[in-house]
């Protein structure tokens, strides 16, 4: 297992009237976080809040490349991210103890906080698809080019983990600095990783290691690991 220091390259917060931050997700231009009773949106360039849509927002939040999905409480909503409108609903599979959520290949993948879990689902239906087990926490759930990462967070100790999607094996693992939280996790779908700040209001970037074709680990897709 490759294990290093996080390399924090961007720090964003806090912001007026985000008191915590829970789900994080990024639609290409803006990082779009959960923050209790509202979604706000901000320029990852200038750390400037654009967007604010009221609607529940307790943990997770995916963008699908149209819609923005939003766990609040027991349930996972689909929401118009132009006029803030809730088109759907389904039910969320910890039924009130899920974190992260992250949109790849057609699915949402939700993360179960205790459980230590992490659910593949149909998002039309929020049926189990097939599950992951982890050994810590899950408080944030990304992929990226075939890679599966998921955020920890235990006592003061975060850390940013790739993991296998069949054996849930940890491949790397970058750790936060103490007392630095991760409550939710997404990727630019590049080099930076957006990390939720929990109560600090805050967003953290985080840089993504550089693979090569020496670096072992799975590099299956999403839609390549599905049982």
């Amino acid at each position: 297992m490759n294990r290093s220091a996080a390399e924090i390259v961007g720090e964003y917060g806090p912001f007026p009237g985000v008191e915590k931050v829970g789900g994080v997700t990024y639609d290409g231009q803006q990082v779009w976080i959960a923050a209790g009773d509202k979604l706000n949106a901000f320029d990852p360039a200038s750390g400037a809040t654009v967007r604010t849509i009221p609607v529940a927002a307790d943990a997770g939040t995916a963008f699908d490349g149209q819609h923005l999905f939003q766990i609040a409480a027991e349930r996972i909503h689909k929401i118009d991210p132009q006029t803030g409108r809730v088109l759907a609903t389904i039910p969320a599979p910890g039924g009130g103890c899920d974190s992260g959520l992250t949109w790849a290949e057609g699915s949402l993948w939700v993360g179960q906080y205790r459980d230590r879990k992490i659910h593949q689902i149909d998002p039309a239906t929020g049926a189990i698809l097939r599950t992951i087990e982890s050994n810590r926490f899950v408080t944030g759930v990304t992929w990226v080019e075939g890679e599966l990462w998921h955020g920890t967070w235990e006592g003061e100790q975060s850390e940013l983990r790739r993991i296998d999607p069949h054996s849930g094996k940890v491949l790397e693992q970058l750790e936060m600095p103490p007392g630095v939280c991760v409550s939710g996790l997404e990727s630019d779908g590049a080099e930076r990783f957006f990390c939720g700040g929990g109560n600090s209001g805050k967003v953290r970037a985080v840089r993504r290691p550089k693979r090569s074709a020496a670096m072992g680990g799975s590099t299956e897709s999403p839609a390549d690991s599905t049982d």
